[in-house]
Formats: structure tokens, C-alpha cells, sequence
């Protein structure tokens, strides 16, 4: 019996809805919108001639929030894959990679907390090539270097152990 043999349920009336993967990650933007929203309040929005400081974050959050919303109604009509268990090793190596680069800027420099947190990062999937990750790792960090320090003129330590 091949999967074009069995009949197709019958639909009813009344529509069930589940939450699915997109209606989950629509409401976790719009979630994450809210608090960046809520922590720039005080902030002055300024004009557009002028802008304050409150401008880019509210603008940013109120864009995320609107796009989180209309992935979650989006979604919601149209249906989608149900949410399943997440899988912990991208969340964790990726937040890592993240933790290790905050931890690492200071004392020890670009030069080293950038291959640090990308080759970190790289474990988050199975198909990681190590010698691909570590090469990527050392071209990406070298490029952050003439960019950020060299290009841009911005403070940030390239060697700081030394």
C-alpha cells in the first residue's frame, strides 16, 4: 500500500491549530523586541535631522517586533511544522562560541578570542570539518583585524597578553 492509496482524513469545521516551529520563533522576536524596547524607553528618540541615542535601538526593535508578528500571523493561517524538542548542541556551542569571545576581548585580544569563538561556534553542527573550521577561523580573524582596527580606527585590543 503506497501513501497515495490511503484515503485523506476528512477535514472538520472547527480548525485545531499547534504551534508550530514559525509561530514559535514569530513570538520569540516579538518577545525579544519588547525587552530591547522596553530597556530603550527612556532613551531620547531625537528627529530625523537629529537623532538621540533611543533612535537605532527603538527603530531596530520596533522592525523586529512588526517582522516577529507577521512571521507568527503568517504562520498561524498557513500552518507549518510542528515544534519539536530544540537541539542543545548548536544552542550551546554557538552561545558558547559567543561567552568565550566576551570573556576573551579583553585579556587576551582579537588575535586570540576570535579563532577561539569561531572554532568554538564551528561545533555546532555535526559535519564540522576541523582543519576547515580552524583555516576559516585564522582568515575571518586576520580580516577583523584590518577591518575593525585598521580600516574603521576602533579601540579594540588585537593583542592584549602581551
Amino acid at each position: 500500500m503506497t501513501d497515495t492509496d490511503i484515503p485523506a482524513p476528512e477535514r472538520s469545521s472547527a480548525r485545531s491549530y499547534r504551534l508550530t516551529e514559525d509561530i514559535a520563533a514569530g513570538l520569540f522576536l516579538a518577545l525579544i523586541a519588547a525587552f530591547f524596547l522596553w530597556q530603550a524607553w527612556d532613551l531620547p528618540l531625537g528627529r530625523l535631522r537629529a537623532m538621540g541615542p533611543g533612535m537605532l535601538p527603538v527603530s531596530i526593535a520596533a522592525i523586529l517586533g512588526a517582522g516577529g508578528l507577521m512571521l507568527a500571523l503568517a504562520a498561524f493561517l498557513k500552518g507549518g511544522p510542528i515544534l519539536t524538542t530544540p537541539h542543545v548542541r548548536g544552542l550551546f556551542f554557538i552561545l558558547g562560541g559567543i561567552i568565550l569571545f566576551g570573556l576573551l576581548i579583553r585579556t587576551m585580544g582579537l588575535i586570540v578570542a576570535g579563532p577561539v569563538a569561531m572554532i568554538f561556534g564551528s561545533f555546532a553542527t555535526s559535519e564540522v570539518r576541523p582543519v576547515e573550521a580552524v583555516i576559516f577561523a585564522l582568515v575571518m580573524t586576520a580580516f577583523c583585524i584590518l577591518l575593525f582596527k585598521y580600516a574603521l580606527g576602533l579601540p579594540i585590543p588585537v593583542v592584549a597578553f602581551m
